[in-house]
């Protein structure tokens, strides 16, 4: 008789193995082929940017440590001190404008899947530099990647945003973990305006593998208003999480701020 619990292991053992050799295999033929920038097609060695491309990437100026937004001096900002979010804080690399945006834009739509590389190389060091001003009884013990629906993910053939949580958590030297699924597919959240995205995604997530007790980083490419993450983070809080803060790769930032 087949023992299903040993076959899920085996299966997702050899899911591992087979990731693992592939980033290996693409870090030899990108080191054996030559490499040009992905913004001014410089050389660039082995790297997706140039050293001068990086370092022109919009950063966030001091930021509400809740929503990552703007913020005088870094302090928590009126907006999450008067109606906190679900989540506990946010952890963003960089700015969504451009070229940032436009990175990220051929990751997700263009299928470029060698910038989740560049994406999680970002996100994890904004995030290592986070996690080094906190005691470790506070930090997150699972990547949680935030999910797509099923039909947006066939079409789309993948998920950005686990493409970059398996990165940042092999990177962090943390588990990647499934505890959410997309329930609904609704219209994209980018489609709608702002003040449609809260009731657009309510209700749109189930927790699954019981999440109870875990710390969790919910990890997305990019943040706008918050309503999907928040809602995501709120699933899983009240399916018995004992935290959960947001890591992304760009924050949008409100009109009128720089």
């Amino acid at each position: 008789m087949s023992n299903p619990v040993a076959h899920s292991f085996y299966k997702g053992a050899a899911s591992s193995a087979l990731r693992t050799f592939g980033r290996r295999f693409v870090g030899v033929v990108r080191a054996a082929l030559p490499q040009r920038c992905e913004l001014c097609v410089a050389p660039t060695g082995g790297r997706l940017l140039c050293g001068e491309c990086d370092a022109a990437l919009p950063r966030l100026p001091a930021s509400c440590p809740t929503c990552a937004l703007p913020s005088p001096h870094g302090s928590v900002c009126g907006a999450c001190l008067t109606a906190p979010p679900p989540y506990a804080l946010t952890v963003a690399a960089l700015v969504y404008a451009f070229p940032t945006d436009r990175l990220l834009q051929n990751l997700k739509y263009g299928g470029r899947l060698a910038l989740a590389d560049w994406a999680a190389g970002a996100l994890s060091v904004a995030a290592a530099a986070a996690l080094a001003r906190r005691p470790s009884a506070t930090r997150p013990d699972r990547i949680v990647a935030l999910p797509l629906a099923v039909s947006r993910q066939r079409e789309r053939g993948f998920n950005q945003a686990r493409e970059i949580a398996v990165r940042v958590a092999a990177a962090l030297d943390l588990p990647a973990a499934d505890l959410l699924r997309r329930t609904a597919g609704g219209p994209a959240q980018a489609s709608l305006p702002w003040a449609e995205r809260v009731t657009n995604v309510r209700g749109a997530f189930v927790a699954v593998n019981d999440p109870a007790g875990a710390r969790i980083a919910l990890v997305d490419d990019v943040m706008t208003t918050g309503a999907t993450l928040a809602e995501a983070a709120r699933t899983l809080l009240r399916a018995g999480a004992a935290h959960v803060e947001c890591w992304v790769v760009a924050r949008t930032l409100r009109p009128g701020q720089d």
